[in-house]
């Protein structure tokens, strides 16, 4: 199957204009088709892709039709980046992949963990694919095996983030992959910038929820001291 057909197999799952953009995408050679599913939500979906030459790469689709878009327009409004941006759903979605595949490349290029973005068009978001032998876990289904050290991990992490300007703004379990025990940080399309009102607020929230998280495994952060090690460098 080729051109536009390509990804017909989709059809009742993505709008035309998406499976256009997939089909652009393709052409451009940043994969040649969808392999898995590795998460299907409500907001997106996440498939591994095969490339021509047998390497797989991570493709990330916003749903146009099921996102709610009202609360991603509550978190980009405010973002320096996307001034002037009107309240209509498709403009939203598309600034909210372009915003994640921007602090992906703020991320990487300040040394943080996190995969490495390819391409963006639209609400397609192309990326590296965090794999050893399988597909690497969500932390909330894999525990690490050096909590500790794990931990350490994902504070130098907000630190990284903090410090080159941003926040994760919705960091948990949920969005640590587990990569070898060691942290990898996705899903950075609630990312605010310093600037925003409600930076600190987010970054708290984000710091309660490490917190709460590796108190199971008998790490008792200090919140007020972590927050100080992200916020001040120490």
């Amino acid at each position: 199957m080729s051109g536009p057909d390509k990804f017909r197999t989709y059809e009742n799952v993505f709008d035309n204009k998406t499976l256009r953009v997939l089909y652009k995408l393709s052409s451009d050679g940043y994969f040649d088709e969808l392999k898995s599913p590795i998460s299907i939500g409500k907001e997106a979906n996440v498939f591994s892709a095969v490339r021509k030459d047998g390497s797989e790469v991570c493709v990330k689709i916003y749903r146009i039709n099921s996102a709610d878009f009202n609360k991603m327009y509550l978190y980009i409004a405010n973002d320096p980046r996307f001034k002037g941006l009107h309240k209509k759903k498709r403009q939203v979605i598309y600034a909210w992949a372009q915003r994640e595949f921007r602090n992906l490349h703020v991320a990487r290029d300040c040394g943080a963990d996190v995969p490495l973005p390819f391409a963006v068009k639209d609400n397609v978001l192309v990326m590296e694919l965090i794999k050893d032998k399988t597909i690497s876990p969500r932390l909330k289904d894999m525990p690490p095996k050096n909590p500790k050290t794990f931990c350490k991990g994902v504070i130098k992490n907000m630190k990284l983030f903090h410090k080159n300007g941003f926040v994760h703004g919705d960091l948990s379990e949920f969005n640590i992959l587990n990569y070898k025990d060691r942290p990898i940080i996705i899903d950075l399309s609630h990312g605010v910038k310093l600037e925003a009102q409600n930076s600190l607020e987010l970054l708290e929230r984000d710091i309660n929820n490490v917190v709460r998280y590796f108190k199971k495994y008998r790490i008792n952060l200090n919140k007020d001291g972590v927050l100080k090690t992200i916020t001040n460098g120490i």
